[in-house]
């Protein structure tokens, strides 16, 4: 057991930060649970595509007695949720009244848009499964792909983003970080019938646009060109323009706010760009050409011709090269 002066030292050393650190105030605020997020987004799904996530089937199909008091369950704990979202901001002018009125009327909305929510979903379906010649089935890419439950977060966390709910939106984009490994902000624009192909390691800044039928491959990232003024780039475009129909391969990032890549334009894999591209324009990057060639002088049969840059193996009599040349 610890000493109860090594206690007391602790307990101290807590208090003086409190004192100098108002966000260690926040928990005598509430904010936004986690798990009631994530439990409300998990009920959310099972609305918007009934049958594919829970075994209470009755519950979320429209045509059920049940569909009713299911989505009253959901907007009720919405409301909570962004009361406490709203608590957290700890604004001066802050009260539960307005608090309270602001969130029904939020969460109510947001009730209303699940039916353009789920066409757009449709829509992003379609477009990975016309995209990807691996899809067997709609159903495969609803159940197994990492990016469409990215993407479905992404459109739910938008509509919150933007009717101005703070803290909640960048909760739920951040937990489809933490279980697909695609990082979507949820102010950025995204236009229907878009498609992440693989996914992993996907960025998508703050203030990105990007149009239709865009399809990007893992990896990619659309950024802001540097931080180094930080808070002043606040509210500032700071992510590039991806306009309909472009293609970005895997690896490939673009940066900056000016950075717009036109329509039709296809980004090779790796390539790093920073000013904008014309419409119908396929930027690629010159492959390393890789050459061999081995000693004509090397007869030692014993010789390891394993692959080996700037020379033979020390028991090699002979020089053997294999190398790369430009």
């Amino acid at each position: 057991m610890l000493d109860p002066s090594v206690i007391e030292e602790i307990k101290k050393g807590f208090l003086k930060n409190r004192q100098e650190n108002p966000i260690l105030l926040q928990s005598e605020r509430s904010i936004p649970e986690l798990q009631v997020v994530i439990e409300i987004m998990r009920s959310l799904r099972s609305v918007i595509f009934p049958g594919f996530y829970s075994k209470e089937i009755s519950f979320f199909r429209p045509l059920s007695t049940n569909f009713s008091a299911t989505l009253n369950q959901i907007n009720c704990a919405l409301t909570e949720q962004i009361v406490l979202a709203f608590r957290s901001e700890n604004r001066a002018d802050y009260s539960d009244d307005e608090g309270i009125r602001m969130a029904s009327a939020i969460s109510a909305n947001f009730m209303k848009r699940l039916p353009r929510i789920q066409e757009k979903l449709l829509l992003d379906i379609e477009a990975i499964f016309f995209g990807d010649p691996a899809a067997k089935s709609r159903a495969e890419i609803l159940i197994s792909y990492p990016s469409i439950q990215s993407i479905f977060i992404y459109r739910l966390a938008h509509e919150l983003w933007e009717a101005e709910v703070p803290v909640l939106p960048r909760m739920m984009t951040e937990y489809a970080h933490r279980i697909t490994g695609i990082e979507i902000h949820p102010g950025a624009q995204i236009g229907e019938s878009f498609f992440i192909d693989h996914g992993t390691g996907v960025v998508i800044g703050e203030t990105a646009v990007i149009g239709k039928h865009v399809k990007i491959y893992q990896g990619v990232t659309l950024g802001a060109r540097s931080l180094s003024d930080g808070r002043k780039l606040a509210n500032i475009k700071r992510h590039p323009t991806i306009e309909d129909y472009v293609t970005l391969y895997a690896n490939s990032t673009v940066l900056g706010g000016d950075t717009v890549i036109g329509a039709h334009s296809v980004i090779g894999g790796g390539a790093f760009i920073t000013k904008s591209i014309p419409r119908c324009t396929s930027v690629m990057v010159r492959a390393s050409e890789l050459s061999m060639r081995q000693n004509s002088d090397c007869k030692n049969e014993d010789c390891d011709h394993s692959v080996q840059w700037d020379g033979c193996y020390e028991d090699c009599d002979s020089d053997c090269v294999i190398s790369s040349e430009d």
